[in-house]
């Protein structure tokens, strides 16, 4: 990288915006998705709209079985209509522990190559699950973790790929657990996401170290235009429309990530545009050392109620 575009990335404005997906795009290895993935099974969840579904259609387009989790199965549909290649629909609420645990269970011992925790939510307001759990945080980390929890066996089997969409949204915040569960007086839903966003780095760089046959990524697609991005931060999206990226070009890493032969030994990792990120660019944003564990950054026992009405 020349100092004019380190200079460019520096600013954040020309880096996570589509001028920057651009800039970055001119180094890249057009071999690296140059592949056959017939006989892959891939799972996709928040398979039906925005960075989901674009990462269907490519990983499809290059032969894979894409298995496509969704809550709304009408839309998912509406998604898989307009795929070619080998696709299969699934309903999964990841928002639900106890619907991620049917669905592991259903999953059974089938094979899985790749599994990438796509679905995610920012609210506008404060929202509980029927598990009692904020929403945001039940939706990006706790049905996350437990599903790639449940699969493991299977990707460990096919020495397989865990990619898990973060965002550059976390880059302000320091871990504060009581603000990653919604313990809070004020709820901010942008702040309940980024500690979510946060949490998921960290997950990835622990999961990374305790699981040598599957290898962990997690990625910032930069500033992408979804009807998520619209919906819940709409001043956003109405300021930055002109210069935020396509779809396609926000699902670019996820789509390498996941079958990029180049990736093996680069487990835990945090990627933007195909290439290692920082995960921290302030220095008081270093989470302490003893909340980067599991039991810190999931429910306490007896706090996640399964099946509570």
């Amino acid at each position: 990288m020349g100092l004019f575009d380190a200079a460019l990335d520096a600013t954040v404005l020309f880096s996570f915006d589509r001028n920057g997906f651009r800039r970055h795009a001119r180094a890249f290895d057009a071999a690296d998705l140059a592949i056959d993935l017939s006989g892959r099974t891939m799972l996709v969840t928040g398979a039906n709209a925005g960075l989901g579904r674009a990462t269907v259609k490519a990983l499809a387009k290059l032969g894979a079985t894409v298995v496509m989790a969704c809550r709304d199965l009408k839309r998912g549909e509406g998604a898989r209509a307009d795929v070619e290649g080998e696709t299969e629909l699934l309903q999964l609420d990841v928002s639900s522990r106890a619907d991620v645990e049917r669905f592991v269970k259903a999953w059974g011992s089938r094979p899985l190559d790749v599994l990438i925790n796509n679905a995610g939510v920012l609210p506008t307001e404060r929202q509980t699950t029927s598990e009692d759990l904020e929403l945001a945080y039940a939706t990006n980390i706790v049905g996350p973790v437990a599903l790639t929890e449940g699969l493991l066996p299977a990707l460990r089997a096919s020495r397989g790929r865990v990619i898990t969409v973060s965002s550059g949204g976390m880059y302000p915040v320091k871990l504060d657990l009581r603000a990653l569960r919604g313990e809070v007086r004020k709820y901010d839903g942008v702040t309940a996401y980024a500690q979510t966003k946060r949490a998921q780095v960290i997950l990835n760089e622990l999961w990374a170290s305790r699981e040598p046959l599957v290898t962990f990524a997690a990625m910032h697609p930069g500033w992408a235009d979804t009807a998520g991005v619209k919906g819940s931060i709409p001043t956003f999206h109405r300021v930055t429309q002109s210069i935020l990226r396509s779809v396609e070009e926000g699902a670019d890493t996820i789509v390498w990530l996941a079958v990029c032969q180049r990736l093996t030994g680069h487990s835990g990792k945090f990627w933007f545009d195909r290439e290692p990120a920082k995960t921290h660019v302030f220095p008081w944003t270093r989470e302490r050392p003893q909340d980067r564990n599991f039991e810190a950054l999931l429910p306490r026992p007896g706090e996640c109620r399964p099946g509570a009405p």
